[in-house]
């Protein structure tokens, strides 16, 4: 046989004032309703307000919280008057606990009650929103760095790191891109699949492609210059060898590293962009034109 939940009476106080009391018991309902949510505190959990508080759990949601831990199951219009909030308010604080994972509710029907989660879930409840924080703040710090003059720097690991670096170049339709590509990193990550469709959204885009290669890091003939596919190649002099992926657009530069080191990196910095692109241009005149397709296109071009 299953046991049946406990589910606690929700017994409150009445107070106001008796038929045909005297004048002075009016309001007194409204005072001591007031009052309860204090009184459920308690100065001994002040400063445990103080700390949930600082992870944002205060106000009301702090006062239907610690309800919900006391009484243990209650139906919404018991935490109400527990609390000696509204109904409608009360509701509105559990529904924002149950989308925090600090409460959830359990039965149906007139028995649906509220029932808060093992307070140690209070350590997923930070981390996530550390996480939040953590993915926000490049952002952020970019921002800052910008109204502060300074370049500004995002770092990012693993493939999808590379993808970001990649797919950055196209967020202006208006510029030429200046590129440098080492072809077998490339093929390793992010891979040529990834490569054709970047190719495939920059002519969309009408984006024409300037790119420098070394022959001695190509793994295949492919990729050759393209009037169609809007990109025009060349080939370091032999003793010079690329071995990394960049790209220049504007006042960024972006750098793809090989699979071993597995990152994206990009640089927003108008004297840093104004160096690499007078290094590339050095380098372009240095190197040899690709001759053009012969026929049609290569499929899997950049």
């Amino acid at each position: 046989m299953g046991h049946a939940l406990y589910f606690p009476t929700c017994r409150v106080a009445k107070y106001g004032r008796r038929p045909g009391a005297a004048g002075p018991f009016r309001g007194v309902a409204r005072q001591r309703r007031h009052h309860r949510a204090s009184d459920l505190i308690g100065s001994k959990s002040l400063d445990l307000q103080e700390k949930l508080s600082r992870l944002g759990i205060s106000g009301n949601l702090f006062t239907v919280y610690l309800s919900a831990i006391n009484m243990g199951a209650a139906t919404v219009a018991c935490l109400a008057q527990r609390t000696g909030l509204a109904r409608t308010t009360t509701y509105d604080a559990v529904a924002r606990l149950e989308e925090e994972g600090l409460v959830e509710f359990q039965g149906s029907g007139r028995k649906r009650m509220v029932v808060a989660r093992d307070p140690s879930v209070l350590m997923e409840y930070v981390a996530a929103r550390r996480q939040m924080v953590t993915d926000m703040l490049p952002q952020l710090r970019s921002m800052y760095n910008h109204v502060k003059g300074k370049p500004q720097i995002r770092f990012y690991e693993g493939l999808e790191g590379m993808r970001t670096a990649l797919w950055d170049s196209l967020r202006d339709d208006s510029l030429t891109l200046r590129a440098t590509f080492s072809m077998y990193e490339i093929e390793g990550m992010p891979g040529l699949d990834e490569i054709e469709r970047y190719r495939q959204a920059r002519v969309e885009r009408k984006i024409f492609m300037r790119v420098i290669r070394s022959r001695s890091r190509d793994t295949r003939a492919i990729w050759p210059s393209s009037a169609e596919d809007m990109r025009e190649v060349r080939f370091t002099p032999p003793a010079l060898t690329l071995a990394m992926t960049t790209l220049i657009y504007g006042n960024t530069v972006a750098l793809m590293s090989s699979k071993r080191e597995n990152y994206g990196l990009i640089i927003e910095s108008e004297e840093y962009a104004a160096h690499q692109g007078m290094l590339f241009e050095a380098v372009w005149m240095a190197s040899e034109p690709a001759p053009p397709a012969a026929s049609q296109p290569s499929a899997d071009a950049p």
